[in-house]
């Protein structure tokens, strides 16, 4: 087992065991990205900068603060943050073969640094986030049938809809909206989509091996499709025992908060009708 899948593992394995759900965070400073290049950052490494507490979304690597003219204060720890290192070579055979490698630098947040120039805060403008939620819904194309009725809500993949229970019946908006971003994000899974295991397989839905798997991929897609929004994902459940779950399941497989995040970004990609993305989300998951 790679010891990259350890340490990215480790990190979200300590931020739950401090009682903190990285996936249910709301991101409301913005999206970690790299102060320098401009680019937010995907998949798990989205998560694991997010597990911090500091009020500036920009991070920037060692080298990247001293070519800028600045330092990173004494005692500051950094954030692991994977990327795939993409290897040609040829097989016995003559054939060409491309090998994907998990590899990890190091990153600060701009609040660890000193002597830096940084750039004016950007003053977001308020928007109706209620708007904004049903567009995300509305722009899904090719999604499931959404009814509303009963007091469950679930993807059926048999018949490819989404069951929601009343709006009424819930205590607020946000609470609504991240139910439906994580119902919406099993649907991703079918056949005739990404074809995902433990969703394509419609007759082991809710009972495949893999379900852990796919339940950790709603609940981190429903997150970035709730911070897309700007609304906080739904935080009801943050029991020991589910937190506990989480834990259980993590241990077992260092691999999985990997994947899933890899996945789940793949799942938002599509959703927000980002096709092109959602194809270099598939390379994360390599």
């Amino acid at each position: 087992m790679s010891s990259v899948y350890q340490v990215i593992t480790d990190r979200i394995l300590s931020s739950l065991e401090g009682g903190v759900v990285p996936w249910r965070k709301s991101w409301a400073s913005g999206m970690p990205a790299n102060l320098v290049s401009g680019r937010e950052y995907r998949g798990v490494n989205r998560l694991l900068l997010a597990c911090t507490d500091y009020e500036s979304n920009l991070w920037l690597t060692f080298n990247q603060c001293r070519a800028a003219g600045g330092s990173i204060r004494r005692g500051s720890k950094g954030m692991p943050v994977i990327y795939w290192n993409v290897r040609d070579s040829e097989d016995l055979d003559g054939r060409m073969r491309r090998d994907f490698i998990l590899r990890y630098f190091v990153v600060f947040n701009v609040a660890q640094t000193e002597r830096l120039s940084l750039p004016p805060a950007v003053v977001r403008k308020p928007f109706d986030v209620i708007a904004r939620c049903e567009a995300i819904v509305a722009n899904y194309q090719g999604g499931p049938r959404i009814e509303h009725g009963g007091s469950r809500a679930y993807y059926s993949p048999l018949e490819d809809r989404v069951q929601m229970p009343p709006r009424a019946s819930f205590f607020s908006a946000p609470d609504y909206y991240s139910t439906l971003f994580h119902e919406l994000s099993h649907s991703t899974g079918s056949k005739s989509r990404l074809n995902r295991l433990g969703v394509a397989d419609v007759a082991r839905f809710d009972r495949h091996e893999s379900y852990a798997l796919e339940e950790l991929v709603a609940e981190i897609a429903s997150a970035f499709l709730a911070a897309d929004a700007s609304i906080a994902p739904l935080v009801l459940d943050q029991s020991a025992a589910y937190i506990a779950g989480w834990l259980k399941s993590l241990h077992s497989d260092p691999k999985m908060v990997i994947v899933a995040s890899a996945l789940a970004q793949r799942a938002t990609e599509l959703i927000l009708g980002r096709e092109a993305r959602a194809e270099e989300a598939m390379a994360e998951a390599a």
